[in-house]
C-alpha cells in the first residue's frame, strides 16, 4: 500500500507541471491565483518538494477539481462535473467544465429582465459558440443586432464587440462554450468596420 501512495505521490510534481503548461499557465500566474510563492510552486513541480494539503488545497482550487483527480489518485477518475454555479452581473452561471484553460462550457442562465438597458458591447480574447435552450436570447455582434430562439446556434470571435440579454420579459438560457484564440473550427461572423 505504501508503495502505491509513494507512485502517487512522486507522480504529482510532474502531473502539476504538465497540468500548468497544458492550461498555458505560468508560474507566476499560479502564484498570483493560489498565493503560493513561485519557488514553492517550482520546487514542487520538479519533485524536489512533497506536496502536503496546504499546498494541494489552494492548487485545486485554482484548477476548478476535486483533490483526488488532481493528485492523480487511481481510486478516483470519477467522470462526473459538480458545478458550482455563480452569479455575475445578475446572471446565473454553470460551469459544465473542470478545467480553467482551454476550452470551457457552460450553462448560463439571464432571469427576466435582466438587461434592460441600452446594449453595452465589449470584445477580448477568445471564441464563443452559444446555443439556446430556453427563451429569446438578444445578441448584439458588431453591427448587427439578433434574435436567437430555442435551438439556435451562433459562433464568433470574440474580438468583435458583442452583447447579449433578453429579448424579451421572459428568462433565458444558453449554453457556452469559449475557447482561446485558434481553438475554433470555423468563423462564422467576421467583423467589418463601416
Amino acid at each position: 500500500m505504501s508503495e502505491d501512495v509513494d507512485a502517487v505521490l512522486a507522480a504529482v510534481g510532474p502531473r502539476l507541471r504538465e497540468l500548468r503548461r497544458r492550461r498555458g499557465a505560468t508560474l507566476t500566474a499560479l502564484s498570483e491565483t493560489t498565493g503560493i510563492p513561485v519557488s514553492t510552486l517550482s520546487r514542487l513541480e520538479s519533485g524536489q518538494r512533497k506536496p502536503g494539503l496546504e499546498l494541494l488545497l489552494p492548487l485545486a482550487r485554482a484548477y476548478q477539481m476535486p483533490l483526488d483527480e488532481l493528485v492523480g489518485d487511481p481510486a478516483g477518475g470519477d467522470p462526473r462535473v459538480r458545478p458550482r454555479p455563480f452569479t455575475h452581473n445578475g446572471m446565473t452561471v454553470i460551469p459544465l467544465t473542470r478545467e480553467s484553460g482551454g476550452l470551457q462550457a457552460f450553462k448560463q442562465i439571464l432571469p427576466a429582465g435582466l438587461a434592460d438597458g441600452a446594449p453595452d458591447p465589449r470584445s477580448h480574447e477568445g471564441y464563443h459558440w452559444l446555443y439556446v435552450l430556453n427563451g429569446r436570447l438578444r445578441l448584439v455582434l458588431g453591427n448587427q443586432d439578433l434574435v436567437l430562439t430555442a435551438g439556435e446556434v451562433a459562433e464568433f470571435d470574440t474580438h468583435l464587440p458583442h452583447w447579449f440579454g433578453n429579448a424579451d420579459a421572459r428568462p433565458v438560457e444558453f449554453l457556452s462554450i469559449l475557447g482561446p484564440q485558434g481553438e475554433r473550427v470555423h468563423i462564422k461572423a467576421r467583423y467589418r468596420p463601416a
